[in-house]
Parts: C-alpha cells; sequence; structure tokens
C-alpha cells in the first residue's frame, strides 16, 4: 500500500492531507500561512513541518513511511523561488517530493488530464495553464505594481475605498456605506474614516470581500459593477493565458478541443458571484468560443494528491474523486 501527502501552502494557511493509494484520507494537518514571499522562510518552513506532522500523527505513520509528497505552495512562481524554496523543502524528512506553485494543484483539482487554464482568485490572485504539448505559463501573480487588480484583498481596499468616495458624494449612493461600518463595529461612514485616519490604519480586513458579495446579491449597483470588474479582470487572465500558450498571441495552442477554465480560491468557490462569473465568461468568449468554466468541488490540496499519484503512476478514480469531495477542505 502506497502513502501519500498532498500540502498545500497559501497565503492564510497550510493544509496537509494524508491518502492511501486508494484515496482514503488517514491524516490531516494544519498550521499557519505557506507563502514565503509573505511570511518569510523560516516561518512558513516551520508551518510545513507543523502540518506535516500533525497528519502523520493523525495517520499514525512516519516520515519514512511516505511514498511521495507533492507540495503546492503559494510563491513558487519564478526560478529566483525554486532556487529558495527546494534547498529548505529538502530539510524536511520526506525521500521523494516535489514542488508546483499552487496554481498547478488547482489545475489538476478541476482537470483529469492535467490541461488547460486555472485562475484562482482568493486573497490574492494569479493565472497559469498548461496545454496538451506540456508547455506551462503564468500570467500575474505578483501584486497590483505588476498588473493584478483582483483578489479577495485588491475587492476588500476597492469596497473601503468606494464606500468613502460614496460617503463623500464622489461616488454613486451604496450600501457599503451602511455595512462596512457595521461589519468593521462602528456606527457610521464619518466614525470609521476618522477612526482610520486617528490610529494609522491603512489596511483593511479581508473580509470586507464578503461584505461586498452579500451587498452585490441585494442589487446594490456600485457591488455589483465592482465584481463585474473583477470577473473581466479574470478573463483577462485568462485570454493572456490561452494566447500566451499559442505561442504565436492566438489560441491555437489547445487546438480544436474545449479549453477547460478551473476556478481556485474563496472568492470564486465559496462566493460565486453570477456578476463576477458572468463577465469572466463574456471576456472570454469574445476571444475565444471553446471554453467551459469548471468550479471543482475538491479542496485544492487534493489537486497535489492527485499530482502525487500520476507520479506514481496511480489512476485516480470516480470513487476516489467522491472521496476527495466527501472529505471537503481544512474547516
Amino acid at each position: 500500500m502506497a502513502y501519500i501527502m498532498g500540502m498545500d501552502g497559501g497565503g492564510s494557511k497550510t493544509f496537509a492531507v494524508i491518502t492511501d493509494e486508494e484515496g482514503r484520507l488517514l491524516g490531516r494537518g494544519v498550521a499557519g500561512p505557506g507563502n514565503y514571499q509573505v511570511s518569510g522562510l523560516v516561518a512558513v518552513v516551520a508551518n510545513y513541518r507543523a502540518a506535516a506532522a500533525m497528519a502523520l500523527q493523525q495517520a499514525g505513520l512516519r516520515a519514512d513511511d511516505i511514498d511521495f509528497v507533492q507540495y503546492g505552495l503559494a510563491g513558487a512562481d519564478r526560478q529566483k523561488d525554486f532556487g529558495i524554496l527546494l534547498p529548505a523543502l529538502a530539510q524536511l524528512p520526506f525521500r521523494h517530493w516535489d514542488l508546483v506553485c499552487d496554481t498547478m494543484e488547482g489545475l489538476r483539482a478541476g482537470s483529469p488530464d492535467n490541461v488547460g487554464v486555472v485562475l484562482v482568485c482568493g486573497s490574492g490572485t494569479n493565472a497559469a495553464g498548461r496545454n496538451r504539448q506540456g508547455k506551462a505559463v503564468q500570467t500575474g501573480g505578483f501584486g497590483e505594481l505588476f498588473g493584478d487588480r483582483t483578489g479577495g484583498g485588491h475587492l476588500a481596499k476597492e469596497a473601503f475605498s468606494c464606500a468613502v468616495r460614496s460617503w463623500e458624494l464622489r461616488e454613486m449612493p451604496t450600501a457599503l456605506t451602511d455595512k462596512i461600518p457595521q461589519y468593521l463595529g462602528y456606527a457610521s461612514m464619518e466614525e470609521t474614516v476618522n477612526r482610520f485616519l486617528d490610529n494609522d490604519i491603512y489596511e483593511v480586513p479581508r473580509d470586507l470581500a464578503i461584505v461586498l458579495h452579500e451587498a452585490a446579491a441585494e442589487g446594490d449597483e456600485l457591488s455589483i459593477r465592482l465584481l463585474r470588474e473583477a470577473g473581466r479582470e479574470l478573463g483577462l487572465a485568462a485570454v493572456s493565458v490561452i494566447r500566451r500558450l499559442g505561442g504565436t498571441g492566438t489560441i491555437d495552442g489547445f487546438g480544436d478541443e474545449t479549453i477547460p477554465v478551473v476556478l481556485i480560491g474563496s472568492v470564486v468557490q465559496e462566493g460565486r458571484s453570477p456578476h463576477l462569473l458572468g463577465a469572466l465568461s463574456d471576456t472570454i468568449a469574445a476571444a475565444c468560443d471553446r471554453f467551459e468554466l469548471v468550479i471543482p468541488r475538491v479542496a485544492p490540496v487534493y489537486g497535489a494528491v492527485m499530482l502525487a499519484m500520476d507520479r506514481l503512476k496511480l489512476p485516480v478514480t470516480e470513487q476516489m474523486m467522491g472521496r476527495f469531495i466527501e472529505y471537503g477542505g481544512y474547516r
């Protein structure tokens, strides 16, 4: 019996699972952030160790018992990142392992043959893809300075900023001027602004993206506009990946096949705003009519497990997929 560990390291948590070769969940471990670019290498390696140790203890296994570990880590974007992360991961007590960016575990979670486009929209955003010839590209993932204009953090800032502008009559009326102070525990937008400025607060909770979704669901026009803008940005990223995989700025990299566009992250997997998803679909459709949006029902960490199974040449069956869906995420 083979034992497999998948590890998903993101901006807010590290989640590790251990399964056997038939996909039965044996152990789980959760620790702190897993993106070294945000939290630092020493801290994230400690979190990798903690999540792995917790999963091993629950499974009743030792590190030597694990046949393959697949790491899917946010921040593993460029060769420089791999040059930092690979030596650090080599310090962990596992014999056989591999590292991919978390985008690629997300792609595998929604694409049985690991071909297509993946859009990540959680606390941040990223886009990547892989064609049938094995060529892979990444678009974005490096923050607003480098062109990223969506993600939960960005949506939270936009919601707060637009609420301030609306309160000051620089923007259309919006329910956000009531909802945001209420969520933050203040009586009004005026009190909110003054508390922020008086205390030199220049960051907002990412959970304001949830408030934005709620306002849009209630029909708030400004909130709907912000979510449609986010959908358009994700669509542009998907089209970028498709064209770059074509090699000539066209969509030829996938031939005549329908391209799966896999959506990963809390904003798209849990939020599922029809306004965001509609704008996303419309933007891709303007450039390519052979695509389908795929929202995986399995947690991204099981994409890492499936990549490990691919490396061990173990089949991923429908029964396994049913188990992975049933197991859910880290909550």
